[in-house]
């Protein structure tokens, strides 16, 4: 296609689609409101202040987190997670008390008992031996 093919198809294209937009606008439906349904139409409109409040404080899956927004919920997940961080040390230390006092108990009861025996079999010709444990 030469040069004023082009321009000349690119004029009846624009042609034909305001042509075609003005017959859209001309098509459009008719108003028969009245005044009493003006305030009608207004209830319909506009909705009560806390429905419009949650509607904007809304926001859409695809729309972007402002910062501070993104900040705050950074905190908010940081702080959770130092709370179940220290929960689960206190969990641990409590734990290792536990096991470090039941073994203390354990090596006295067994100390007890083996002194007990030593008391019971040593008839007093020998010196006692020295128990290694």
């Amino acid at each position: 296609m030469s040069w004023t093919q082009v321009v000349v198809f690119s004029l009846l294209t624009t042609l034909l689609i305001l042509t075609i937009s003005t017959v859209v606008e001309s098509a459009s439906v008719r108003d028969d409101s009245k005044a009493t349904d003006s305030k009608g139409a207004a209830r319909h409109v506009f909705m009560p202040e806390s429905d419009a409040s949650n509607f904007f404080k809304r926001r859409s899956r695809r729309s972007p987190q402002y910062f501070a927004e993104l900040q705050a919920e950074q905190r908010v997940r940081m702080s959770h997670n130092e709370r179940r961080r220290e929960y689960n040390e206190e969990q641990r230390n409590e734990f290792e008390n536990y096991v470090e006092e039941e073994r203390d108990e354990q090596h006295e009861r067994s100390r007890e008992v083996n002194e007990q025996y030593r008391e019971y079999n040593y008839d007093g010709l020998y010196p006692r031996q020295q128990w290694f444990h």
